[in-house]
This record gives structure tokens, sequence and C-alpha cells, in this order.
């Protein structure tokens, strides 16, 4: 049964106890709390959690208290990025794996990450347009010394606390951004690697989520609703490369919206059922960041979406 989740991102500022009271008043079933890097951990102590017992004990009550289950950890960010930046997004990734462990969460969520260009570089280089053989050689470089070693090496650590499933969402800016990039690395790390499928980001790629997730089959392991506009005439004269700052909205070729703000309940219906046709049934996330209502109201509004979309009764 595809569980209603939430990632708790858009209430980043709302206590853990009101978070869970209102979730639960919503119908939210479970959620995808953030540790730390992108992802907001305003409503966890990652450390206090991982060094007491009793700071679990009364966190895991609160989640009963209110029916919730924990659907993942997420803890997105770049540990590939050069310098202490990345050397401390890899410590928050380690530190969740053993978080996971503690409260038996089997789905941690994060970003492939994506390296400097060649050795020294202080930068992230994502290399989308390689045309010159330098270019493959750093692409190369990014891949064979950075990127299946790193994976490698969290794998190992995954199966260690237990954790079964790493699933890397498909963002742009990250070496992994599609179904191929997602199944050349799991061909080189194994299956416990695969794809946090999150459909808006395909869609501002200029792709099909329906497609991908056709594509990536049992690679998928966790999943993500969230809607994305292509902005008419904006990206008819300049196209889906978009570098306007993500909360210029007016400006913007393209703009996260609420479900159904973009595309309507029968292209989500589409989309549930082939990823049960995949045999896909664990949580589904809903992700809101539409910048043009509040975030209460967009919860809802995409809520009132997934309940006549996914393939089960509600």
């Amino acid at each position: 049964m595809m569980k209603i989740s939430l990632v708790t991102n858009i209430f980043a500022r709302m206590p853990f106890d009101q978070l869970t009271a209102t979730a639960a008043g919503l119908g939210i079933e479970a959620l995808e709390l953030g540790t730390g890097n992108w992802s907001a951990n305003d409503h966890l102590k990652l450390d206090a959690l991982i060094d007491s017992a009793a700071e679990r004990d009364k966190y895991k009550e609160t989640l009963k208290r209110h029916g919730l289950e924990i659907a993942a950890f997420n803890c997105s960010g770049n540990p590939l990025k050069p310098g202490p930046d990345g050397e401390a997004h890899k410590a928050v990734m380690v530190k969740t794996l053993r978080l996971a462990e503690l409260f038996d969460v089997k789905t941690v969520v994060g970003m492939s990450g994506c390296p400097g260009g060649a050795p020294g570089d202080s930068t992230v280089n994502w290399i989308t347009h390689p045309i010159l053989p330098e270019h493959q050689e750093s692409l190369d470089w990014q891949w064979d010394e950075m990127l299946i070693p790193f994976w490698q090496e969290m794998s190992r650590l995954a199966e260690n606390h237990g954790v079964e499933r790493l699933a890397i969402e498909n963002l742009g800016m990250n070496l992994v951004y599609n179904a191929d990039t997602l199944l050349r690395l799991r061909a080189a790390v194994g299956p416990r690697v695969g794809m946090n499928l999150d459909p808006s980001h395909q869609m501002w790629m200029g792709g099909d989520p329906i497609a991908m997730a056709r594509k990536l089959g049992d690679a998928i392991l966790h999943v993500h609703a969230k809607d994305v506009r292509i902005e008419r005439v904006l990206a008819d004269a300049d196209g889906l490369i978009d570098t306007h700052w993500i909360a210029d909205v007016p400006k913007r070729q393209w703009n996260y919206v609420a479900l159904g703000h973009a595309h309507d309940v029968a292209w989500w219906k589409e989309f549930f059922s082939v990823l049960v046709y995949l045999g896909y049934d664990g949580p589904v996330s809903l992700e809101m960041e539409d910048l043009s209502m509040p975030p209460i109201v967009g919860v809802k509004k995409s809520l009132d979406v997934l309940r006549q979309a996914l393939p089960r009764d509600l």
C-alpha cells in the first residue's frame, strides 16, 4: 500500500509536537524527516538521538501518539563537494545511517553529489555538455575516482547498519540526475543503491517521469510527489535552463507548484498506476515547494490530488 508521507522541510519552523499533530490531522501516515545538510533538521537533533536511548524513546512515543511512521530519513546534500563542506555533508550522511539503524528505518534519501572537475578544484563542476575531449576526461574522473568509490563505501556502511535502500534523488547539478545515470551507478555499486524518483525534476529537465519510471523498474526505491509548471512565454522564449534564483518566481521559466497546479489528476493517476505495474508499493512523500501560497494551503491542495490519484482506498 502506498502510504502518504510528508517531506517535513515545508514545516521546518514548526515544533515537532505541532508537526506531528498537524500531519496526523491532515491524514498523513508517515514522515520523511530531514537530518541535516540541505534537508532542514529542525525536527530532530541528530547527535542527541544517536547518543541517547531516552531521547529516542521520547521521539518514538510522539510519533506513536499520532499514529505516524518514519518513511525515510533525508540527508540530501553534496557529499562530493570539494573542501570542508563536502566532508561535513558526508559526516551527516554517515550519522544518518547510524540513526536509521537505531530507529529501524530501512530507507535513507540523499543526493549523489557532484565534485569539482579535477583534483585540486575548489568549486563544483556539473558537466552537462561534454563537447571537447577534456570535458569527457573530467566526467570520467568524476565518476571513476569520486562518485563510484564514495557510493561503494556508503553501500557498505548501509549494509552494516541494516539500511536496505539508499535512495538517490534525480536532481540536476548532481552526477546522478536521470534514469541512465542512476542505472550506471547501480551497476557499479549494487542494488542497495536506487532512485528516489522525484517527477518534478524530470519535468523541468524536459523529460517524461512516466517513461523514466518504466526505464528504472525495480531500481525505484522511494518516490516523491512534487509538481512543476513550465511557464508559458518565458520557457518558449528562453528554454528550460534557468539561472534565475529559485525564489524569483515571476522571472523563472519553470516553477515548483502544488500537485495539480501543472499536471492534472489524470496525469498523476497514470503515474501512480505505472508505479504499481512496476511493483512499487512503498511510501509516496509529498514535497511542497509552491511559493504562490502558504505552506499549509499547498499541502492541503496537494493532498486532495494525492487522494484522488493513488490507487488505494483512502
